[in-house]
């Protein structure tokens, strides 16, 4: 795919699972301040389970902001774009990594902010799947799920897309359907789907897709979601749709969290020793056991997430 480099990425975390206040700055990771008064009209953001993030690309006299996901809610994700002074009507393109609500719900309240635009949104058609976990122990948990004519109502464009999508003059690749070629991440096993008006057991989770820009002279740069296709899966696919094989930075959940997962995490680590970004970011879903053997393995590349921060690229 013809991605186009770009001189400056700005990343900025609007919505993730932790927010600490004393992260010190770095070169690349540039934090929030803490406050220094208390006023009750200006509240910090806050931590919530989820994610959202803000892709801010410059390429010479051209930029661009692309949103990609939502967070959980309305009100955090709203609460959020204030407090981090993120102007919403200058996002051009929005883009859902998967079905999941803990990344599609705070849309619906964005939308709004629009105006009369019809801002264009990409996303897989699986993730309007109506789907549920069930437990081995026989309980079920419905899911959450996004409804194409609420976004359509609410004036989104909506784009469905399989495969990768180009967007904003070719500075930001969206992966579409990310195969599987690990023998170890092997997709959220509890997971069921209704196709058809039948339930089907739905691991794999074939809406699950990142964005991807490459950075001139530093290589590219891997955004996740939740990362269900599996983190190594997706930096693989990154790959071999660009012909890039360094890689900058990853940032994202990484789904290596509970008991399911925990168990691939050497693996994984293994496979990201090798692959060896500048710059690692788990966050979300990742999980403390698998972030702790992250940093211990690439102490150099390991950054801690949070939310407000803004990783410039």
């Amino acid at each position: 795919m013809p991605l186009a480099e770009v001189d400056e990425l700005r990343l900025t975390i609007i919505t993730d699972n932790t927010i600490d206040l004393t992260l010190p700055d770095s070169s690349v990771a540039k934090r929030l301040p803490l406050p220094t008064e208390i006023r009750l009209d200006v509240q910090p953001p806050v931590a919530e389970h989820g994610f959202s993030v803000l892709l801010d690309v410059h390429r010479g006299d051209h930029s661009a902001k692309v949103l990609f996901d939502t967070g959980i809610s309305q009100r955090g994700f709203l609460h959020n774009l204030d407090a981090l002074e993120i102007c919403a009507p200058e996002v051009q393109a929005v883009v859902l990594s998967h079905g999941h609500s803990d990344h599609t719900t705070g849309l619906l309240g964005l939308a709004s902010r629009f105006g009369e635009r019809r801002v264009p949104m990409v996303v897989h058609p699986d993730a309007y799947l109506e789907r549920k976990m069930v437990f081995p122990d026989g309980r079920e948990w419905q899911m959450p799920t996004p409804l194409l004519a609420d976004y359509r109502r609410d004036g989104i464009e909506v784009l469905e897309e399989v495969g990768p999508s180009m967007l904003v003059e070719n500075m930001v690749l969206i992966s579409g359907e990310v195969p599987r070629t690990t023998s170890f991440e092997h997709g959220l096993p509890p997971q069921w789907a209704r196709r058809n008006g039948h339930w089907e057991h739905d691991p794999l989770t074939r809406d699950d897709q990142c964005a991807i820009v490459r950075v001139k002279d530093k290589g590219l740069v891997i955004v996740t979601g939740c990362g269900h296709a599996g983190v190594v899966n997706i930096v693989r696919q990154a790959q071999a749709l660009t012909g890039e094989q360094d890689i900058y930075a990853i940032i994202g959940g990484f789904h290596l969290n509970g008991p399911l997962f925990e168990r691939i995490i050497p693996q994984t680590v293994l496979a990201l020793v090798e692959i060896n970004p500048r710059y690692i970011v788990p966050g979300h879903c990742t999980g403390f056991p698998a972030m702790l053997q992250l940093a211990m393995a690439m102490p150099t590349a390991y950054l801690t997430n949070s939310v407000g921060t803004t990783y410039v690229l």
